[in-house]
């Protein structure tokens, strides 16, 4: 699905520039004008990445940012912070209080799109993969959908996200501990024979339009995606 990306900025001009180069880009703006109608959002849903205008009425930025990383909940959200300001110690005043990154005014909005992407590359990648085409499979990292010769495709959570790393990587091998780290993270207490789990599902998922063949065993060594 589309990352949410929510923009609290209160000129009205720049909101909705941000809002339609982040609709145009395929993301999800989320509109607020002020820091404490952007807190009551916050509550309610946790966005993907918030881009955040330093000179804001009443709860200024560097407040709100304050906020964010003083609650668990939200003290991991990445922020873009906006701002006028262009000395170094603002700068620094902003990344000091967890900003990730710092665009000043004016800015470009294809610019501040190409920064989203790489904070958001880097937190959930999945949220800004390009859609991926192999053999006849079209898969949208985005949308969570998957199609097969144009139709269509019901599949579990796990399994996309083993097919995503599979059609990233293609013709390679992987092993069991290998896909774990990959799709599970290097964190993972799962079995490795939990990984044939769900090769066994994502081959049966894919069995009605033929493409269960591309899911290679290789003994002794583990799994591949390949069209030979």
């Amino acid at each position: 699905m589309a990352a949410n990306i929510l923009i609290v900025e209160d000129e009205s001009s720049i909101l909705e520039l941000i809002s339609l180069n982040l609709h145009q880009a395929g993301f999800n703006p989320i509109r607020a004008i002020s820091a404490e109608y952007a807190n009551n959002l916050v509550k309610e849903t946790i966005p993907d990445l918030i881009v955040l205008d330093w000179m804001l009425p009443g709860m200024d930025g560097i407040e709100f940012a304050k906020r964010l990383r003083a609650n668990s909940t939200t003290k991991n959200i990445p922020v873009i912070m906006l701002t006028a300001k262009n000395e170094e110690d603002n700068k620094i005043k902003g990344l000091d209080v967890g900003a990730d990154d710092y665009l000043t005014k004016p800015f470009s909005p294809r610019e501040l799109i190409a920064r989203i992407k790489a904070l958001l590359r880097r937190r959930s990648p999945e949220l800004v993969d390009e859609p991926i085409k192999f053999s006849g499979l079209l898969l949208d990292p985005r949308s969570h959908k998957l199609q097969a010769n144009n139709k269509n495709i019901n599949i579990g959570p796990t399994e996309f996200k083993i097919l995503h790393f599979f059609m990233k990587n293609t013709e390679r091998v992987y092993s069991r501990n290998q896909i774990l780290d990959k799709v599970w993270g290097n964190k993972s207490v799962i079995d490795d024979r939990t990984v044939d789990v769900h090769i066994k599902r994502l081959r049966e998922t894919l069995n009605n339009s033929g493409h269960d063949k591309l899911i290679q065993t290789v003994r002794g060594a583990g799994y591949r995606l390949s069209k030979d």
